[in-house]
């Protein structure tokens, strides 16, 4: 979402890093520049001109202009106006703490994908805190409403309030009490019904069932791609409903990013989630510090770290850190690498969030290279036999050939694939000699990540995911972000 912000952002910085003295002028037209590069990514204007004054006003002080390195200040101070401008850095998360059921009203205009968003909650709630959650759909207008919700709650395993025919909303919030209450649910989710357009309707029938749901969290789902209508959506429903927080949808699209970048400061609520795809498990918690980050170029590592966590059982991590310690590396290790980069939403997503990949990320678009390089990588180990993926040193010419018919590529694509599983297999020598993972950690400790790893620093091991040109993202990237 936030590409051609970053992109504006980087090139202003890049400006002003490169210089070894910045004078006041220097700034004042790095700032105009940022202005202008918020108001093109559809930013408020009241919130533009509040961040600029801000940012200014600390940026021009003797204390930066005369610093060591000035530039790097200014990127500084900037980044935390960004994280102020978001939400701060510390984003309250849902406030369960009352006696349960615990009523959290979703509200929003029709569209948006407040249904989906209740399940994808539903299945964070149930799978990271071991809730026990009820799902309630008050959507009497829209067809097949009620229907959607309960067959998404059968997809996520989480209960719905059987459905009624003819029952209005203020009667279906009545029951789901009455339900939840009986069933001891920990959190009962009621999906209101939604509208084209800010009603008085929708205004009322909201008022009507909190009033009797007395919610603890009332969470407005706003649609990101809507830019700056998502902001004007929000102050309507500010007005007239005490909210809690917002949810921002499809923040994996093509927006501009002025919504987010918005809704904090004119709504005055916290962005507490942030839906990241279509998948019913894309919901991420909103931290105002990692999206400024990832704003800046300055990378994500620690949602690298957490998306690894998620994607890495238990058993295949402790077979791959013996493996390691041993200094053994086969095809069927490096599937299980492509395969959990898959998982953690594949190249692209990962080059996004380290830190100085954009350029990386930049090159893969142009080179047309995408995740279906890891579907192709793992279709030419498919068309392997056991006895070739345990021992890659028997594929001669002929072997090639086939495996290459067999999988739908060029004889050139599995030499590629060869060649990235050798300076892999070279990486897991090189640890072993190091002493192992204990060896590697504490050299961690000394050089950083760069002495472990010289590839990772773009030296002498540095081959690159084929396609990149031998450049790029590093070919052990997997091995690096199992640790």
């Amino acid at each position: 979402m936030f590409d051609a912000l970053s992109d504006r952002l980087g090139s202003v910085f890049d400006r002003l890093k490169g210089r070894g003295a910045l004078s006041e002028q220097d700034v004042r037209d790095a700032m105009r520049e940022v202005r202008i590069a918020l108001l093109e990514a559809d930013v408020a204007l009241p919130v533009v001109r509040r961040f600029i004054d801000e940012v200014t006003e600390k940026a021009v002080g003797q204390n930066v202009l005369k610093s060591i390195t000035p530039g790097q200040q200014v990127v500084k101070i900037v980044n935390d106006a960004l994280i102020e401008m978001l939400g701060g850095e510390d984003v309250p998360g849902l406030d369960l703490n009352a006696a349960p059921p615990v009523v959290i009203l979703m509200v929003g205009l029709q569209g948006s994908g407040k249904t989906t968003t209740t399940a994808k909650l539903a299945k964070l709630l149930k799978e990271k805190q071991g809730k026990k959650v009820l799902m309630a759909s008050l959507d009497v207008n829209r067809p097949a409403a009620q229907e959607q919700l309960r067959v998404l709650g059968e997809q996520v395993g989480v209960a719905t309030l059987p459905i009624i025919e003819g029952q209005q909303p203020t009667e279906i919030t009545t029951r789901a009490l009455q339900s939840a209450k009986l069933q001891a649910i920990d959190v009962l989710l009621l999906d209101t019904a939604g509208r084209l357009h800010v009603d008085t309707a929708l205004m009322d029938e909201m008022k009507a069932v909190a009033a009797i749901s007395n919610p603890r969290e009332t969470l407005l789902v706003v649609d990101s791609l809507t830019g700056q209508d998502a902001v004007n959506v929000a102050q309507s429903f500010s007005g007239q409903v005490n909210l809690t927080g917002v949810v921002l949808t499809r923040m994996d699209g093509d927006a501009r990013g002025g919504a987010a970048l918005s809704m904090r400061h004119v709504t005055g609520k916290p962005i507490k989630f942030a839906g990241t795809g279509e998948k019913l498990d894309a919901l991420e918690v909103f931290q105002p510090s990692r999206v400024a980050s990832r704003i800046l170029g300055m990378g994500d590592i620690v949602s690298i770290v957490e998306k690894a966590a998620q994607a890495i059982e238990a058993e295949e991590a402790e077979r791959m850190a013996e493996r390691m310690a041993k200094g053994q590396f086969d095809m069927n290790d490096l599937r299980s690498q492509l395969r959990q980069m898959q998982k953690m939403g594949g190249l692209g997503a990962l080059a996004g969030m380290m830190p100085g990949m954009k350029k990386a990320k930049a090159a893969m678009q142009q080179s047309g290279m995408d995740d279906k390089v890891l579907a192709r990588m793992d279709a030419i180990i498919g068309s392997m036999t056991p006895k070739e993926r345990a021992k890659p040193d028997l594929l001669n010419a002929k072997r090639k050939i086939r495996i290459a018919n067999g999988s739908g590529v060029q004889v050139q694509d599995v030499n590629k694939l060869l060649k990235m599983h050798q300076e892999m297999e070279r990486a897991m020598k090189q640890i072993k000699k190091m002493g192992g993972l204990g060896g590697l950690a504490k050299m961690f400790g000394k050089g950083g990540l760069g002495a472990a790893m010289p590839g990772l620093g773009g030296g002498a091991g540095g081959g690159g995911l084929p396609g990149l040109g031998g450049g790029g993202l590093p070919s052990n990237l997997g091995d690096l972000l199992k640790k």
